[in-house]
């Protein structure tokens, strides 16, 4: 379905740019991988529409000159990260709600999206910063670790939660999958870490003593999700995971 121009400019990733649409918005996707993404995108949102998610929900698929999107509807307010950058007394509040927020996902069980192990698969055989042994060794770990059936956003971090702590919406859910809580954990750990590592050290613990789990769960997980982190394109960041992907998982 074609639609018009775009409305003004919200916000802007690697991979997307968000425009006001109306009193929706939309996502449209960079032209390489435009149409699979956006359908990827409003298949998962259609999915987890009923699951009580707070997440946007998916109105349409559109095209705009060559590029693809999706139209949503609209999560209101900052994100979490701009929140927290500016109001470092409510760093807490912002951290407890942040590690509530990821389990409630967590508790969801969910069929009909990839395996998270599977996606972590695809990426190590395809990251080209590893040696072929070292690639082999993490494979072969990954094989044993545990499959899950939990929910997982697969990209959970401070910049894709907008709102306020009581009221908030998780957006970017083009990564979701079904799989192990601890994955995902590992995933935000890596993201968060890249920005502040501090901060996700403590998003770590507070998860795991939330969840009344051993944190050492989420660090087995590391050296998987570090490297199938480096087969995104990250050149900022591939010093510090290669050397996560070296850190012996059996803790």
């Amino acid at each position: 379905m074609a639609v018009g121009k775009t409305g003004r400019l919200l916000a802007e990733g690697k991979e997307a740019e968000v425009y006001e649409k109306g009193d929706m918005v939309l996502k449209l996707y960079r032209a390489a991988a435009s149409k699979a993404s956006a359908f990827r995108e409003a298949a998962i949102l259609s999915i987890i529409e009923n699951l009580g998610v707070a997440a946007p929900r998916v109105r349409k698929v559109a095209e705009i000159e060559g590029r693809w999107g999706v139209v949503m509807t609209r999560a209101e307010g900052g994100t979490f990260g701009e929140a927290m950058m500016s109001q470092a007394e409510h760093l807490q509040v912002y951290l407890a709600a942040l590690v509530n927020l990821q389990r409630d996902i967590h508790a969801i069980g969910c069929f009909g999206l990839p395996g998270l192990k599977e996606r972590l698969q695809f990426n190590i055989r395809r990251c080209l910063l590893i040696d072929e042994a070292t690639r082999g060794s993490l494979l072969s770990g990954l094989a044993q670790m545990p499959d899950g059936d939990r929910l997982c956003h697969g990209d959970f971090h401070p910049w894709n939660v907008l709102g306020v702590p009581d009221r908030a919406v998780i957006v970017d859910w083009l990564d979701a999958a079904s799989g192990d809580p601890a994955a995902d954990v590992c995933r935000s750990y890596i993201l968060m870490r890249h920005r502040d590592q501090a901060f996700a050290e403590a998003y770590a613990q507070l998860y795991a003593k939330v969840t009344e789990s051993n944190p050492k769960a989420i660090f087995r997980w590391l050296p998987y999700v570090a490297a199938a982190r480096l087969s995104e394109d990250v050149p900022d960041e591939v010093e510090d995971l290669l050397r996560m992907v070296a850190v012996d998982p059996r803790g």
